[in-house]
């Protein structure tokens, strides 16, 4: 097995792709990018034994930005038969991986692969068994080990493959499964509440999400981003010129300020969450953050970049650059990560953490 698949968001395999080459570049891992488009994913096939394990191992998954989920497979088992597809897919395992920690059969995220599902679900039970006869998998769940992938891209071919646990997506088919609560504002709101969960850990969300946090919520209409806030208890300001859900004022934890986002100064000096998804040009966006960053405006900051229609990946790469280069040109420690989350469309979610220095007599990052 000498193949990386990684799921991505239907038409941005050639960002997925561009990526991934660069990346490997930069561990001395090379090879080519196997790019079909709206397929979903993308192969990356390298050219030395091993170093698809190797790199697997080697690049933190958090880094790459298009990637839903990055596995190592071999060839694609093409025509299984319908009375036995299971035998074909053991032999592919047998001698590669042992005592694996769970089954995951997937497809990719896009209308015709979803027709499969039904037939993954059927299938996931007797291959489980199988697995289990034959050492591959764990007789019980056991989430530090790695885990087993059959990734199906039409009915009979799928690739075989494993991933690790402590490197990978831990969702099934790289989506976090969100509910769009009933009383939400807006649909943008499941963007903020899949950001938390993939940037900050569940074990931190009591200290770095916690009840009473001030927040401020740039760009808010109708109060998406805001709802998200205000359900973990947090006082916002949510600023915008356009109407904010009134449901959401009428809470006694919102204060509507109509501003612009890109003019609004804060008048309070406790906030710790910005956050901000106003439909502008990426540098323009990523100026403004940066800036409430550098002046000690906020703690941490999520917010959305608009994508261009071509050179999506440079333009990302531009951005966080720029941002990066700001920070530390003013002598700011932070942690930058970016992901096209599975809620976003045409953009890129980042996440931004200020880190001061610990100063004696600090009880915790909230003094």
């Amino acid at each position: 097995m000498n193949k990386i698949a990684l799921y991505c968001r239907p038409g941005f395999e050639k960002e997925c792709a561009a990526e991934i080459s660069a990346k490997a570049a930069k561990y001395d891992v090379f090879g080519f990018a196997r790019v079909k488009e709206k397929s979903g994913y993308v192969l990356f096939e390298c050219y030395q034994p091993g170093n698809a394990d190797s790199l697997i191992k080697k690049l933190p998954f958090c880094e790459l930005i298009f990637a839903r989920q990055m596995i190592v497979v071999g060839e694609l088992l093409r025509h299984l038969p319908s009375h036995d597809r299971i035998s074909s897919i053991v032999g592919m395992l047998i001698g590669v991986i042992e005592n694996g920690g769970e089954l995951r059969v997937e497809v990719a995220d896009t209308n015709k692969s979803k027709e499969l599902l039904k037939f993954c679900r059927k299938l996931t039970v007797p291959l489980r068994k199988c697995l289990r006869e034959h050492k591959i998998l764990l007789t019980n769940y056991e989430p530090s080990q790695p885990v087993i992938h059959v990734f199906f891209i039409a009915p009979g071919c799928c690739y075989v493959g494993y991933s690790y646990s402590n490197n990978n997506s831990p969702f099934y088919m790289g989506i976090p499964r969100l509910k769009l609560p009933a009383d939400a504002p807006s649909r943008s709101t499941l963007k903020l509440e899949e950001a938390f969960h993939v940037f900050i850990p569940i074990d931190e969300w009591e200290e770095r999400l916690a009840n009473g946090m001030y927040a401020v919520d740039l760009g808010a209409c109708p109060g998406g981003w805001t709802y998200q806030l205000v359900q973990r208890g947090m006082r916002v300001q949510a600023i915008d010129n356009g109407m904010i859900d009134q449901r959401l004022i009428d809470g006694g934890q919102v204060t509507h300020v109509r501003a612009d986002g890109f003019k609004y100064v804060p008048t309070c000096s406790k906030i710790y969450w910005l956050v901000c998804d106003i439909a502008e040009k990426p540098a323009k966006v990523t100026q403004l953050i940066s800036k409430w960053l550098v002046k000690g405006w906020c703690r941490e900051a999520i917010f959305n970049l608009k994508l261009p229609m071509k050179k999506r990946y440079e333009e990302v790469c531009k951005n966080l650059a720029r941002l990066e280069e700001q920070l530390s040109t003013e002598e700011i420690n932070a942690t930058i990560r970016a992901k096209q989350l599975y809620h976003d469309r045409e953009e890129v979610t980042i996440h931004v953490r200020r880190i001061w220095p610990e100063m004696p007599g600090r009880r915790n990052e909230r003094d």
